[in-house]
């Protein structure tokens, strides 16, 4: 069903089929202890599917099964096609990663540290690429960085122009470079691709990178046509287990263009168009002869820019920690050394997942990718993408 990647039986590219039915039953032992409601997995070698499978619901009350065309709210698995849309604009030259943010956002020139002063370096786009900018998210009102932003009205813009405008006026959360932290930085790049392209951000990513790469159900919004098959969005009582999740993240309607396109977490997909999508970073930027980012790119995009001292570890978010031989690239996490990270991913795989419990990898040294799909939006979410990476890996011998 997909031209560009088509499905290939495991064993012709090194899979065991008994291993990959552990990939499912592992999920499907989720599914069947009330911690999930479904999923839609796949998996795929040399620019070849070796596995789908689509277990339990996409909704619960209706019984509807989970579908190969289900979609998903992939949340901050829009990180990384945020970073694509970024690095089609370095290939044409539009900004460096030593650029001061200000260079293309004017309002964050003049940007100060909490308690007041001036940081030791003006906030770099490298940084602003890495959570390493002195950003904060705005979601929790006891930290004072997000308190500002708060205040500000930041989430409350009319467009990312204004969101700029008031984020700038809220203090730095730290000096620039000397911390990692979850941010708003992705948002900040949906306004610096406005700002260089005169486009809007889902404009831009349709012309530039959905459309090139045949990704026909992606976007920030899903058509009527569309929404019955959008899966339904859980969170995990303790006393109800399984129940709809009342008040999304964003708490907005799927089915309209939103006014702040989220660049950090606004995306909707399907496993084949994520597929697609990851199948052309391991393919360093092109798919089915179509290039869409430079080898160059993707090796930027992809390579850690974290140095020793915050490889540390000790922070993170949600299932992502931090830590020796797991860095960061350009929105998503990177292994430099899977063994010292407790993985057995290979070298230079390059991850994350979403919110609502979404996964995806890309591993060069193993020549695949995996994607995975469920909606459950809490904090309790089980680590899918640690589980299943153990399977695989199993499953490859």
């Amino acid at each position: 069903m997909n031209a560009i990647l088509p499905d290939t039986p495991p064993a012709d590219l090194g899979f065991s089929t008994e291993g990959l039915a552990a990939v499912d039953a592992g999920i499907s032992g989720l599914i069947a202890s009330g911690e999930l409601a479904g999923a839609s997995l796949l998996v795929a070698r040399r620019g070849k599917v070796v596995h789908r499978a689509l277990l339990g619901l996409k909704d619960i009350d209706r019984s509807e099964a989970s579908a190969q065309d289900t979609i998903y709210r992939i949340y901050s698995m829009t990180k990384p096609v945020t970073a694509v849309a970024m690095m089609v604009l370095w290939d044409r030259g539009l900004w460096s990663p030593d650029d001061p943010i200000a260079r293309h956002l004017p309002e964050f020139a003049d940007v100060t540290l909490g308690g007041g002063g001036a940081p030791s370096h003006a906030p770099t786009m490298r940084e602003l690429m890495t959570h390493t900018a002195g950003l904060g998210y705005g979601f929790d009102p006891s930290e004072p960085t997000d308190a500002a932003y708060i205040a500000e009205g930041v989430w409350q813009a009319a467009d990312l122009a204004d969101m700029m405008r008031r984020l700038s006026r809220a203090p730095l959360a730290y000096d620039p470079g000397s911390r990692w932290r979850y941010s708003i930085s992705m948002d900040v790049q949906g306004a610096i691709i406005e700002r260089l392209t005169g486009r809007t951000l889902p404009d831009f990513m349709r012309e530039e990178v959905f459309a090139p790469l045949g990704m026909v159900d992606t976007d920030f919004f899903v058509p009527g046509a569309k929404m019955a098959r959008l899966a339904t969005l859980y969170r995990r009582s303790k006393k109800r287990g399984l129940v709809e999740a009342e008040n999304a993240l964003f708490d907005r309607d799927p089915s309209r263009i939103p006014k702040l396109p989220s660049g950090g977490g606004g995306l909707f997909s399907t496993i084949d168009d994520y597929a697609r999508f990851a199948q052309m970073l391991l393919g360093r930027g092109s798919l089915g002869g179509v290039r869409v980012i430079s080898p160059e790119a993707v090796a930027l995009m992809t390579a850690n820019h974290l140095g020793d001292d915050l490889l540390a570890g000790g922070y993170g978010v949600g299932h992502q920690s931090i830590r020796p031989g797991f860095g960061h690239g350009f929105n998503g996490a990177v292994f430099t050394d899977p063994a010292l990270a407790g993985s057995r991913v290979g070298r230079g795989t390059y991850q994350w997942d979403g919110a609502a419990g979404t996964w995806f990898w890309v591993d060069p040294e193993n020549e695949l990718v995996f994607v995975g799909m469920i909606q459950r939006l809490d904090e309790r979410s089980p680590p899918c993408q640690r589980l299943t990476q153990a399977l695989v890996a199993d499953a490859l011998g």
